[in-house]
């Protein structure tokens, strides 16, 4: 196998059927050795919580198939941690798109002063990200991915669109057993001309909260697959 990328969470692999084999890691994003999805560097390691992420992964692809939604995801080996999936190309150097059902993280470090921690988003708020930790993983618009050629308006709306579907599939799922998911982060690839959802749902990249509490990767793995 041919290594391809290096990446905060997971290594990416070239394999020899013309696929992907993305290898999951320990490492998770956050800061000063405390979680947060939001966060765009990698600020702890947890044990065993690649393997976790893979499993609520493949758990949550299957769930998309069979509910008519097209991903990437082909085939897992739990045990050691990998994941085959369909070549993709990804925009620009790689996109961040981000689902908010509640406002809190670092949306509350941008808009605090018009909105408190805590409040329901109805319907769903989509933002998009460049991956680029030297500039903080800065935002980015609908217009400006089109004016950077990165990606057009109506592959925008493709993926908005599947943003929501698929964050309303997670939520209610989550809420079959106490949960409230209050953000969740995708990555969009196109195959073939055809936008689709990349890289993993994984427990380590969504916040989600029990009772009011947060909880934490390896725990939220355990309550999603242990029902």
């Amino acid at each position: 196998m041919e290594k391809v990328y290096t990446g905060k969470t997971k290594d990416v692999y070239k394999l020899e059927n013309g696929n992907v084999m993305l290898k999951f890691k320990d490492d998770c994003t956050g800061k000063d050795g405390v979680f947060d999805p939001g966060e765009n560097s990698v600020g702890l390691t947890i044990d065993g919580i690649g393997k976790a992420n893979l499993e609520t992964s493949v758990y949550y692809f299957e769930m998309l198939k069979k509910a008519g939604i097209k991903t990437h995801y082909v085939g897992a080996d739990i045990e050691n941690a990998t994941m085959e999936v369909l070549p993709a190309t990804v925009f620009g150097h790689g996109l961040e798109v981000i689902c908010r059902l509640v406002a809190t993280g670092s949306f509350i470090r941008r808009y605090g002063e018009y909105i408190a921690d805590g409040t329901k988003i109805e319907n769903g708020y989509v933002e998009c990200t460049f991956k680029n930790d030297e500039k903080g993983d800065p935002l980015v618009t609908s217009e400006g991915l089109e004016v950077l050629g990165v990606m057009d308006q109506k592959m925008f709306a493709s993926m908005k669109e599947q943003t929501l579907k698929i964050t309303k599939i997670v939520a209610d799922d989550l809420k079959t057993i106490g949960l409230d998911l209050w953000d969740i982060k995708f990555e969009f690839g196109y195959n073939n001309g055809e936008v689709i959802l990349i890289d993993e749902i994984a427990s380590g990249n969504m916040r989600v909260y029990k009772d009011g509490t947060i909880v934490d990767p390896v725990e939220l793995t355990k309550l999603i697959l242990n029902r």
